[in-house]
C-alpha cells in the first residue's frame, strides 16, 4: 500500500469516531440526486402531472433504496477503496464506521425504499427496484466489478433503470418509451466512466480492480470511449425518431451531442492527460441535459399555442 494511503489511514484511525454525516456519505448523495433527476424525469414524461402523492412517494422510495444500495456498495468495497487513493477516505475503507453499522443502515434504507413503493406506489415499481438494489449492490459490485473488464457494460443495466422506475411509479406499467430512457443511460455509462477509469488506471492496477485500462490498455479504453461515445449519440436520437419528442429536442441534443463528442475525441487522442477526467465530469451534466431538453420538449409540445 502506498505510504501516502497508510499515513492517511493512520491519521484517520487514531482518532476514528463516526458522525451522522458518515452514514449520509454511504449513501453517495451526489450520485443519488442524478439518479432521482433521471427517476423524476420519467415520471414527467409518463403522462400528466402525476399528482404530489406519487410523485413524492415515488422519488423518496427510489431514493432511499439507491441510498441503500450505495451504503451495500461501500460495505462491500472497503477493503478495494482503502487501497485506493481516492477512496481511502471513505467511513469504512478509513474505519471510521464500524461494518456492522454500515450493513444495518444500508438493509434499513433499502427496506425502508422497498416497502414504501410498494405499499404507496405499485408492486411493479417496487420488484424492478429491488431488482436494480440486487443487480448494483451484489452482481455488479460483488461479483462483475471483480470479474471482468466488461462490468461497467454488464452491470450498467441495473445503473440505467432509474427512468424507466420514474415512468413505472407513475404508470404501473412498461412500456417502448421508458425502455428508451434506460436505453440511453445504458449507452452512455461505458464512456462516462472508462473515462473515470483512465484518470484513475493506476490506482484500480493497484486494488487488483480488473477496469478495461487495467487489462487492455489506455489506447484500447481510449478507442472504446470514443466508439461508445457514438453509440451514445445514436440511441439518444430515438426519441425524436419514433416520435416521442419533436424539433426542440433535435436541436438540443445534437449541440450536447457535439460538445460530448468532443471530449470524447480528446480522450481518444490521448494527447491531453486531463482530457479524461474532463469528459467524466461534463459526462455527468451532458446526461442531466439530455433528459432535461427531453422534458422541455415534451411540455413545449404540450403548451397550447
Amino acid at each position: 500500500m502506498p505510504d501516502g494511503i497508510v499515513m492517511e489511514q493512520t491519521r484517520l484511525e487514531a482518532g476514528a469516531t463516526w458522525t451522522w454525516h458518515d452514514l449520509l456519505t454511504l449513501c453517495k448523495p451526489r450520485v443519488v440526486v442524478v439518479m432521482l433527476v433521471c427517476s423524476l424525469v420519467g415520471m414527467l414524461l409518463a403522462g400528466p402531472w402525476p399528482g404530489a402523492g406519487p410523485l413524492g412517494f415515488g422519488l423518496v422510495g427510489i431514493g432511499l433504496a439507491a441510498g441503500g444500495a450505495a451504503a451495500f456498495n461501500h460495505v462491500v468495497d472497503r477493503r478495494l477503496d482503502a487501497l485506493m487513493l481516492r477512496t481511502a477516505r471513505r467511513p469504512l475503507a478509513s474505519r471510521r464506521l464500524p461494518t456492522s453499522l454500515a450493513l444495518g443502515w444500508a438493509t434499513l434504507l433499502s427496506v425502508a425504499g422497498i416497502t414504501l413503493l410498494h405499499w404507496q406506489v405499485n408492486a411493479l415499481t417496487a420488484w424492478l427496484t429491488l431488482a436494480s438494489l440486487i443487480g448494483y449492490a451484489l452482481v455488479y459490485t460483488a461479483f462483475l466489478k471483480r470479474a471482468t473488464p466488461q462490468n461497467i457494460v454488464i452491470g450498467g443495466v441495473a445503473g440505467a433503470a432509474p427512468p424507466l422506475l420514474g415512468w413505472t411509479a407513475v404508470t404501473g406499467q412498461l412500456g417502448p418509451e421508458p425502455l428508451l430512457l434506460m436505453l440511453i443511460v445504458f449507452a452512455w455509462t461505458p464512456p462516462h466512466f472508462w473515462a473515470l477509469a483512465i484518470h484513475k488506471r493506476d490506482e484500480y492496477a493497484r486494488a487488483g480492480v480488473p477496469m478495461l485500462p487495467v487489462t487492455h490498455g489506455e489506447a484500447f479504453t481510449r478507442l472504446q470511449v470514443w466508439l461508445y461515445g457514438w453509440l451514445t449519440v445514436a440511441v439518444t436520437l430515438l426519441p425524436f425518431v419514433i416520435g416521442m419528442s419533436g424539433a426542440l429536442y433535435l436541436a438540443g441534443v445534437l449541440a450536447l451531442n457535439a460538445r460530448f463528442m468532443v471530449w470524447n475525441w480528446r480522450v481518444w487522442r490521448g494527447r491531453d492527460p486531463a482530457a479524461p477526467i474532463a469528459a467524466f465530469w461534463f459526462s455527468i451534466r451532458y446526461i442531466l441535459g439530455v433528459f432535461g431538453v427531453l422534458l422541455l420538449d415534451h411540455y413545449a409540445a404540450a403548451w397550447p399555442v
